[in-house]
């Protein structure tokens, strides 16, 4: 009998301590809770309750959004101009994160600065900064025209946007990438040329798929950022390679069409969590495949 009180008096104990681990943590997300509802719940709610009642209503703004082939183009180019911007950082971002993973401590600390060197500059200033350089008679052509590449055109479209945007978002790619290669265990490495394997092998087979989880959370660092990109779009870019960020702040500044931009900015954000939702489904389903075959 005593025994069992002695038991029940335990539980009881470990039900409190777990009722007080849980306000605990509550305590300490309240905060951070509170900054989402202020900086990200409420102006959401101010834009659906603007496109609700601006203009023809929020079935009027969002079909008129939907049905036009102009937006519907921009829409159209904006996620093909994140992803060429994600495309490119991955290509460039992960051979200096490799670089980065590979360097000495001393060569490692300069490169770090380096790549966290844009961050200390101003986003305007780096933005006409490639303006300077993808003129015509640009560094950038100049460049290409001594190599017998020819002159290009690169100011004012998009492929001179997404260097631009490239450029800004690199260090987002970079670091997800160098924090998962650093935490490759070496030993494996090591392993595969004790077998035998090629270096080739070892980095396609390991080194690859092991810092693949890096890649993935760069690239939607990246590819979300680039999406709301405004400044380096319309210095860089033209009317014809507009992006939804300056239709939207046409939209809202110069036709005083809120309504109409809240549909906008409501559809991209849906669209956007359809494709990372699709992503996440995408992810986990070849997960569970790689864990049915025993190759987690």
């Amino acid at each position: 009998m005593a025994y069992a009180e002695v038991l029940t008096t335990d539980a009881a104990l470990a039900g409190r301590q777990r009722q007080r681990a849980t306000r605990s943590w509550w305590l300490l997300l309240s905060p951070s809770l509170l900054l989402m509802a202020a900086f990200f719940l409420l102006p959401l709610v101010f834009v659906v309750w603007l496109t609700a009642t601006d203009g023809a209503g929020f079935l009027g703004n969002i079909g008129w959004y939907l049905s036009d082939p102009v937006q519907r183009a921009v829409l159209v180019r904006t996620f093909t101009a994140a992803g060429l911007v994600t495309l490119s950082c991955a290509v460039v971002g992960y051979g200096y994160a490799y670089l980065m993973a590979s360097a000495s401590p001393r060569a490692r600390m300069v490169l770090t600065i380096i790549v966290l060197m844009p961050f200390w500059t101003s986003l305007m200033v780096r933005t006409f900064a490639w303006v300077i350089l993808l003129q015509d008679n640009g560094l950038v052509n100049n460049a290409l025209a001594a190599a017998g590449l020819g002159r290009w055109s690169l100011i004012r479209t998009t492929a001179g946007v997404v260097i631009g945007m490239a450029q800004i978002l690199l260090p987002l790619m970079v670091m997800p990438i160098y924090a998962t290669m650093t935490r490759i265990d070496r030993g494996l490495l090591s392993a595969s040329a004790t077998l035998g394997a090629r270096p080739a092998t070892t980095f396609l087979r390991i080194w690859l798929p092991l810092s693949l989880p890096g890649v993935g959370a760069g690239s939607l660092l990246v590819f979300i950022s680039s999406l709301g990109f405004y400044v380096t779009p319309a210095l860089l870019g033209s009317p014809d390679s507009s992006l939804i960020s300056q239709q939207i702040f046409a939209q809202v500044s110069g036709l005083l069409e809120w309504g109409r931009g809240g549909a906008m900015g409501l559809s991209l954000l849906v669209i956007t969590g359809a494709l990372l939702a699709a992503a996440a489904g995408t992810l986990a389903a070849w997960r569970s495949v790689r864990r049915s075959r025993g190759l987690s």
